[in-house]
């Protein structure tokens, strides 16, 4: 990848994690008007982690070494992972819904809004997941040709 695309993401990833954390913020201000209060304090403390989470990622980008389609499957996954958690967690404290997570009162739905957190849920994990061992991979790279 060149290096004025890798450069490019990795400002996107530092404002786009600004956005996700602002997000988030605004989400902790309507937290007692969920359906499920707690959940709608998880959604809150998910937008405002997976924000840090790109804004550190956008400090590192320009240090991982992958190839192009490495890279970009990464940045993709990244944001998909980090938005899609937060679109979730706000479905399931909204609707009371989300059998997957119990710990922060999800009851089991029926129809279309259970099976959008289910799939939002499962994806995510494994988006996040890959994000992870690719930069880790990438950044052990970098590690490795610095010594």
């Amino acid at each position: 990848m060149n290096n004025h695309t890798q450069n490019r993401q990795s400002k996107q990833l530092i404002f786009l994690g600004l956005l996700l954390f602002l997000l988030g913020l605004i989400t902790g201000l309507i937290v007692p008007f969920f359906k499920n209060p707690r959940m709608g304090l998880s959604a809150h403390l998910e937008g405002v982690m997976n924000g840090m989470f790109l804004m550190l990622l956008g400090l590192v980008w320009n240090k991982l070494l992958l190839g192009t389609k490495l890279l970009t499957l990464s940045f993709r996954l990244a944001l998909y992972g980090t938005f899609a958690n937060l679109v979730a967690i706000i479905l399931a404290a909204a609707t009371g819904e989300g059998k997957m997570l119990p710990i922060a009162g999800g009851k089991e739905g029926t129809g279309v809004t259970e099976i959008l957190i289910t799939g939002l849920l499962v994806t995510l994990a494994l988006s996040m997941i890959a994000v992870c061992v690719l930069v880790l991979i990438g950044f052990y790279k970098y590690m490795k040709q610095e010594e």
